[in-house]
């Protein structure tokens, strides 16, 4: 029997709700959390005592532990100051049932502790070991890799291994379940720690503060169009996440050429960015005014983006939480794309109501490897999405990124063309400008470029906001090159430029106006006659 698209659309979409249901009637998390900090630095005891405040957690679940305080420590300080001191705190504290056996390695039956929050001065990274007892590295290059960060070999602390070289399997990845709920042999460690103690302050009220009504705003995603050798993967994964936003109603300015936004991009209300492939931290993220909305999670996939988060202005992670980002992932050493977080996997999560630590890890297929998770990891950007009523109408003064929201979860099933119609005259009936524009980039994406330029157009004159109007006028002017109509998208820039000579955005459009003005003739003297 066939069954209709509706209908399809329909059971999907109450699947949705009744998931978001569930986890927001899930058993507390915070008894299933600890936080860990490092009890030689006043400070790491100083922000792990207000985390645990702001979260509700026990104080008798606040563990502190005297390790170094380098970023980077030797596998042995790893053993003899991290690991089988917590080996032994969850034995006192009876945290794990185990199983013990004289001539066998103990084994965890049953674990009360999911959630691990490492905080600032806890070390970051394991540097590679000689060798190590019991160790079986395999062949290269990834086989005899032993350097790991910190928070992935704390991940299986359970497990009780010898094996540090390689990879190993991630039984939470791909999970589509909360870690309350499963008994996975692993916990989820994320890692409270920034440049500053006050930047970590800051990501853990903004992200409690967002969860209250939701993270509101405009996604940014960088596709870089690489080609071969495996590096198109990066691309699939952002090429994924556009998709999920535009369904779930999340406005998305998607940039798909090789190079990353510039520096003077009008970047405005960025509440989620995903992006590749730079060495450190550029773009708009340079910027001094710039400033990611609270909540905001900020991804940039590069192999030693979280190589040090001590430095404000080193790689990427330090810095975008440094401008406001609450939540990040990144590398300590070389993972190899394949081994990093799915980036399309991890956003899905956070978008169907999963903690930051669960989406996190259910996003990443491997661990005893480089990844860190940065933020609170229960972190639930889009618990406020929880209440939603599929059969309620959008309210009329909503904001727009909520109506759109609304919208979209409600007309998910239509087909796209009826989807479209539908949500421009939905859109143009509440003036909302930022669901125009994305119309304007669904309409791009594919190819519509007349259509695009006209939905462009109309948010621009809709949107009260300079930096916004001028991202209109860059994605205008843009859609007219590609449809061959120069002299429009010209004078367009010219008459913006005119009004806003001085924005930062206007070093954008100058270079437009330079590829596109005619070449100037030079007069030239005729041999024998004289230059009249």
């Amino acid at each position: 029997m066939m069954r209709s698209p509706l209908l399809i659309g329909l059971a999907a979409l109450f699947l949705f709700v009744f998931h978001l249901r569930k986890l927001d009637a899930a058993v507390p998390l915070t008894p299933a959390t600890i936080v860990i900090y490092n009890s030689s630095i006043p400070e790491s005891a100083e922000l792990a005592k207000f985390y645990a405040q702001k979260r509700g957690i026990a104080r008798d679940h606040l563990v502190g532990l005297v390790c170094s305080k380098e970023e980077e420590i030797s596998r042995e300080d790893y053993d003899a100051t991290i690991a089988q001191p917590l080996r032994k705190i969850f034995r006192e504290r009876k945290w794990w049932t185990l199983r013990e056996s004289a001539d066998a390695a103990p084994s965890v039956t049953a674990n009360s502790i999911r959630f691990v929050a490492l905080i600032k001065g806890m070390p970051l990274k394991i540097r590679s070991a000689a060798e190590y007892p019991d160790d079986k590295p395999g062949p290269a290059p990834l086989g005899n890799r032993n350097e790991a960060s910190v928070d992935s070999e704390l991940a299986l602390l359970p497990t009780f291994s010898h094996q540090i070289s390689g990879a190993l399997g991630n039984a939470y990845f791909q999970t589509y379940r909360s870690v309350m709920e499963t008994d996975v042999p692993i916990m989820l460690v994320c890692r409270l720690d920034a440049a500053a103690a006050a930047t970590v302050r800051r990501m853990i009220v903004d992200g409690i503060e967002a969860e209250k009504s939701g993270l509101w705003g405009r996604a940014y995603v960088d596709g870089a169009h690489n080609t071969g050798g495996g590096m198109e993967m990066g691309d699939q994964w952002l090429t994924g996440v556009v998709d999920q936003l535009r369904r779930a109603g999340v406005p998305v300015v998607y940039d798909n050429v090789p190079a990353i936004f510039p520096a003077e991009y009008p970047m405005t209300d960025c509440a989620l960015y995903y992006g590749w492939y730079a060495a450190g931290v550029a773009g708009p993220f340079t910027q001094p005014a710039f400033k990611f909305l609270p909540g905001a999670i900020a991804v940039h996939i590069h192999s030693f983006s979280a190589n040090t988060l001590r430095d404000a202005n080193a790689n990427w992670v330090a810095p975008l939480l440094n401008k406001g980002a609450a939540a990040s992932l990144g590398n300590v050493y070389e993972p190899y794309l394949q081994l990093t977080p799915h980036l399309e996997i991890f956003n899905d999560r956070l978008l169907h109501g999963f903690t930051f630590a669960e989406s996190a890890y259910m996003s990443v297929p491997a661990l005893s490897w480089m990844t860190v998770m940065v933020g609170d990891p229960l972190y639930r950007p889009y618990a406020a999405w929880l209440q939603i009523d599929t059969k309620r109408e959008p309210e009329k003064n909503s904001s727009a990124w909520k109506m759109y929201h609304d919208f979209a979860t409600k007309n998910a099933a239509l087909p796209t063309s009826e989807y479209r119609t539908l949500a421009r005259q939905a859109a143009s009936r509440t003036r909302n400008a930022a669901m125009i524009e994305d119309l304007g980039g669904m309409e791009a994406r594919e190819g519509k470029f007349a259509d695009a330029a006209g939905y462009f157009q109309q948010a621009r004159a809709l949107s009260p906001k300079r930096d916004d109007i001028l991202r209109l006028v860059l994605e205008e002017a843009d859609a007219l090159i590609r449809q061959e109509q120069p002299k429009r998208a010209l004078a367009l820039v010219r008459g913006v430029l005119r009004i806003a000579p001085d924005a930062p955005a206007a070093a954008l459009l100058k270079k437009i106006e330079t590829d596109l003005s005619p070449p100037a003739i030079t007069p030239t003297l005729t041999p024998g006659r004289p230059n009249e």
